[in-house]
């Protein structure tokens, strides 16, 4: 039994990078591979023992909804036709009854609005945050290592890995104190700092575990960067009361909000497939080397 037991999942996005896909489908329900890009958060935070699953969404987000929810006709059609597979297929989407809540988030104020909409729902607990953007391939889940670590260091922890000094100005960034492993004592952190400025190489990537004390942080909070409620902001307004630390997880971390980050987590987990691994390699070797001038 995990002492974290909600998670809340941020999915009020536009998803304009990706447009004219994300038109009339939401970002979170395009395929990686062959499940929505929801599907590997949900997954994640299953595996870490989360029991609530709390999505804040906006206006067109109904996929997610549907997604999952039981179609009870399609699994008869499949039954009926004996389709064993591809009701096995349809068993990640199943949720238990009770599990799922969604809130509206009817204006975009950023992360710390989305967050402190969900405050009636988490409770007076500690809570993960999961952004389905951050997709981490590893052999045991990037939230089931966090929650082991919070454990044994309560507080508010953030997921971090290691970037070049010149992409600090893309990231959140610890101000490190000490370190005892993969545990990052931390007395802050800076909100995409130039590289001349940035206090360490640690970007905060999009995993939290955050204490139900950030809420009265974020509800006396005012707009920071690009005018809106930042997450950061509130972690920092409670460093003295709850502390904060880092945690270098294992694994490997993709951008899927960006198109570059999307296809390389696809290829990445495609190749994961044995199914699909040897053809793909050939594709990609074949497409990787040096094109024959035509005579």
């Amino acid at each position: 039994m995990t002492h974290i037991r909600k998670a809340v999942f941020p999915v009020a996005g536009m998803g304009t990078r990706f447009l004219p896909a994300t038109k009339s489908i939401p970002k979170e329900m395009l395929p990686l591979v062959d499940r929505p890009l929801i599907q590997y958060a949900v997954d994640e935070a299953r595996e870490a023992g989360i029991e609530e699953f709390i999505f804040v969404t906006a206006v067109g987000k109904g996929a997610l909804e549907d997604y999952f929810d039981t179609a009870a006709a399609l699994e008869q059609r499949l039954a009926r036709a004996g389709k064993a597979d591809a009701l096995a297929a349809l068993e990640p989407t199943r949720m238990p009854e009770g599990a799922l809540s969604f809130v509206r988030q009817s204006n975009p104020l950023g992360l710390g609005h989305a967050v402190r909409l969900a405050q009636r729902l988490v409770g007076d607990e500690p809570f993960a945050v999961l952004l389905p953007d951050d997709v981490i391939r590893s052999k045991r889940g990037a939230l089931a290592q966090m929650v082991d670590a919070h454990a044994r260091n309560r507080g508010h922890m953030v997921a971090t890995m290691d970037v070049p000094l010149k992409k600090t100005s893309s990231y959140g960034v610890l101000d490190v104190a000490s370190q005892d492993g993969r545990l990052l004592r931390a007395k802050g952190m800076v909100e995409k700092p130039r590289p001349e400025l940035a206090p360490s190489t640690d970007a905060v990537i999009g995993r939290y575990i955050l204490e139900p004390s950030i809420f009265a942080r974020l509800a006396n909070l005012g707009p920071g960067a690009g005018g809106e409620l930042q997450l950061t902001d509130a972690i920092n307004a409670d460093v003295q009361t709850a502390g904060i630390s880092g945690f270098r997880f294992e694994g490997e971390r993709f951008d899927c909000g960006s198109i570059q980050g999307f296809v390389q987590a696809t290829a990445a987990f495609a190749l994961d497939r044995p199914e699909l691994e040897g053809e793909l390699r050939y594709f990609l070797r074949e497409r990787a080397a040096p094109m024959r001038r035509v005579a």
